[in-house]
Formats: structure tokens, C-alpha cells, sequence
């Protein structure tokens, strides 16, 4: 890890579950808050290597008449093959990794938030010092990801199946915070939160 002063929470949740609302209540407080969702869309922009060596791995039919990734086409892609989902993460990851270590190294606050939607599925970043995870009941999920992106039950109960089941996810925070009920309610979560990760921070 770049640099070990900064203290580093990972926010994460399964679908829908409001981790962009979460993110952005911190934000608001003058968190730094870094988003691996983000990050993997700005590394395949046109002309980054990340885009290039995708092109290389799947071929040019997989970029728009724009030079753009055909988001559409590799969602489908990588739905129905494990095998080629294992080749865009393999050229993904590491990517993203790279860039998280750049930008928590550039933070100059005590501490900071990063976003990981798929800690849980991905391994990823075993240098972080606590993981915040974002809960609600799988039939709020459904519930929520249905109205969201208008698809099917079928549809969203497919994506959460894909996904780390919600006790192993659980099994992972050092603190959950339940986010079934009002924004004021989580707004109050968020305070404590706030003020308790300040606190490790200055500790650490």
C-alpha cells in the first residue's frame, strides 16, 4: 500500500442496497471518497491502456463506431460465460487497483471512504483497515433494483444470485449499517459513523 497515514473505510452492499447514498452522505461531510465504480469506467475510456488491451482480448467488435466500450455487448458477454468474465477482470483489476493505490496516496485528510460494490466477489485490497457494509433485506434489493432499472423479477433476482449472498457479505463488516428505513434515520447513522471513524483515525 502506498500510504499507510491514510485510514482507509471500505463502503460496500449488495445491489441497490445504497451505497451511492451512503457515499455521498460522507462526501457531504468532507470525506475524500474514492469509487471503484467510477474508476472502472474512467479506465476504459478511449485511449487508455485498459481499453486496449480489452480490444486485444475480445476483439474490435467489442468497441462502438465511437471507440467506446460496448458496455451492452460485455455485460452479455460476460453474463453467460464465467470464462470470459475471468478474462475482463483479469485486465480490470489490476487496473483498478493501481488507480485506488494513486488516489488514497494522494488524500491528505485523516481518512477516507472507498467504494467496493464487489469486495465480497473480487479479493481485492487486503490493506484496508476497516469495511463498512451497506444493509438491507434481499426483497428491499429486489424491490429496489426492479423500479431503478426497469427489468423483471427474473431479472433482478438473477443479478443478486450472481452476487456474494448477503450472510457472507455480513460476515465481513466490522460494521453494518441498516439502511431500510428513512434519510433522516440514515443521515443519523451516517453521523455516528462519521464521527466514530474520525476517531480511529486519529488513533491510528
Amino acid at each position: 500500500m502506498v500510504n499507510s497515514e491514510t485510514y482507509v473505510v471500505v463502503l460496500t452492499g449488495g445491489i441497490a442496497s445504497g451505497k451511492t447514498a451512503v457515499s455521498d452522505l460522507f462526501e457531504q461531510r468532507g470525506v475524500p471518497v474514492i469509487d471503484t465504480d467510477r474508476i472502472a469506467h474512467e479506465i476504459v475510456e478511449p485511449g487508455r491502456p485498459a481499453l486496449k488491451r480489452i480490444a486485444e482480448a475480445f476483439g474490435q467488435e467489442f468497441l462502438g463506431s465511437d471507440g467506446r466500450l460496448d458496455r451492452k455487448k460485455m455485460r452479455n458477454a460476460i453474463f453467460s460465460s464465467p470464462q470470459q468474465k475471468n478474462r475482463l477482470e483479469s485486465i480490470l483489476h489490476p487496473a483498478i487497483a493501481s488507480e485506488v493505490d494513486q488516489r488514497v496516496a494522494q488524500v491528505t485528510e485523516p481518512w477516507c471512504i472507498l467504494v467496493v460494490p464487489l469486495l465480497a466477489e473480487t479479493r481485492l485490497f487486503s490493506w484496508i483497515d476497516r469495511v463498512l457494509v451497506v444493509d438491507v433485506e434481499e426483497s428491499v434489493q429486489i424491490e429496489r433494483v426492479i423500479a431503478r432499472d426497469n427489468i423483471s423479477q427474473k431479472q433482478a433476482q438473477s443479478i443478486m444470485d450472481a452476487q456474494t449472498s448477503r450472510p457472507q457479505r455480513l460476515a465481513m463488516a466490522d460494521d453494518i449499517l441498516d439502511n431500510s428505513g428513512s434519510l433522516e434515520e440514515l443521515e443519523a447513522e451516517v453521523d455516528k459513523l462519521y464521527h466514530k471513524y474520525a476517531a480511529l483515525a486519529e488513533d491510528f
